[in-house]
């Protein structure tokens, strides 16, 4: 184990109440197989007046993060939040250094790992994941695999190898891809740095919102609207907003819009629905433009629609030619985001009566410009 100091905050199910130490590498709960919680209970409040002077990166919320004193930061965080209409602001996290929010998530991952000084990391991807996981292993100098589902954006398959990570094209969709990595997760002095099970990735992406809530005055808008697939910046700005609310730092929880594909929109099925739960969704998804949310069967279904009905949010979901006509208008402005990117511009571009803020979570260089 690394001389680094160790995770603290306990794993919980949120499903059954198994708990397990900080330092396990058990990546699902045991009993029921699922996704893990952290028990947050040590977190403290981040108060405005302490920020002043800290870090211009997401490490600068200490107080609110499960991991303190990072060795393996890239400056990930801290992006700008501009005004694309009177109502709608973007959030562009495409230019974090691996061009894509989930560097928030992934830095918490290996930061972990270096932490937990395992002989190898695994991780699965769409793409983007991957390769945030792949330059952050590479930061801390851990071996890492990547898996992807073949027709992964040779630009993303790119990037994971020039990291040096070593790259599993896996034939077949995401879902053949996920037990590709869980199957080699499971081998001795494994890591599995999972951005679907493992929280700390969540408490990562939660920074996506503590910075909106800094850079609006320690505010928040009406409503805030993320692209779904596995949900992991959805559930982030469940936990930010639930904490600034518990804390007293906001007076009201802004509402969650979550936005899919209209190609692959299992969770807007079961919303409208109302079910709790994802019933017989296929293992297969159908072709999307926004690859990066194409996801069937998310693991964490359940608390993804509990987390938008508990906001007063809803679900939108968006067709392949809105998706190419939204990708157009932002490049028109100067933008060129990733087709997944752009989902939450064109759900939600047009509000007039509400204030929302979207990201735009990819660069446009990994997928090109839809034709």
């Amino acid at each position: 184990m690394s001389d680094a100091p160790v995770p603290t905050a306990a794993y919980l199910c949120p499903r059954d109440g198994e708990r397990a130490a900080p330092t396990t590498t058990a990546w699902c709960c045991p009993v029921c197989g699922g996704p893990w919680d952290l028990d947050t209970a040590a977190l403290r409040p981040v108060r405005p007046d302490a920020l002043g002077g800290r870090v211009n990166s997401l490490w600068r919320y200490e107080e609110a993060l499960p991991l303190a004193g990072p060795a393996v930061s890239l400056g990930e965080g801290r992006t700008p939040l501009v005004p694309l209409t009177d109502r709608v602001s973007a959030k562009l996290d495409f230019l974090m250094p691996t061009l894509s929010f989930k560097d928030r998530g992934a830095v918490m991952l290996a930061e972990l790992a270096r932490r937990l000084s395992p002989d190898r990391v695994v991780a699965d991807s769409s793409g983007n994941a991957g390769t945030a996981v792949a330059a952050y292993c590479a930061r801390a100098g851990l071996a890492c695999t990547v898996y992807v589902p073949e027709g992964t954006s040779p630009k993303k398959t790119e990037q994971i190898r020039a990291h040096g990570a070593r790259l599993k094209i896996v034939p077949g969709g995401r879902e053949a891809t996920a037990r590709a990595a869980r199957a080699a997760a499971g081998a001795p002095g494994t890591f599995y740095a999972s951005h679907v099970f493992n929280p700390y990735f969540l408490h990562g992406t939660k920074t996506y919102v503590y910075e909106i809530w800094e850079d609006l005055g320690c505010t928040l808008p009406d409503a805030i609207a993320v692209p779904v697939g596995n949900g992991t910046l959805l559930l982030g700005a469940a936990l930010a907003t639930s904490e600034l609310l518990a804390h007293g730092l906001i007076d009201r929880r802004p509402a969650l819009i979550a936005v899919q594909a209209e190609a692959v929109s299992p969770l807007a099925a079961a919303f409208r629905a109302g079910a709790e739960e994802l019933s017989g969704a296929p293992e297969q998804a159908p072709p999307t433009l926004a690859e990066g949310i194409a996801i069937p069967r998310p693991p964490r279904a359940r608390q993804i629609l509990a987390a938008v009905r508990e906001s007063g949010g809803t679900f939108l979901t968006v067709t392949e030619d809105q998706i190419r006509t939204a990708q157009r208008d932002l490049a028109a402005r100067g933008l060129f985001v990733e087709t997944t990117g752009v989902a939450c511009w064109a759900a939600v571009g047009g509000e007039t009566e509400r204030s929302v803020v979207v990201p735009l979570c990819g660069a446009g260089l990994k997928t090109g410009l839809a034709v």
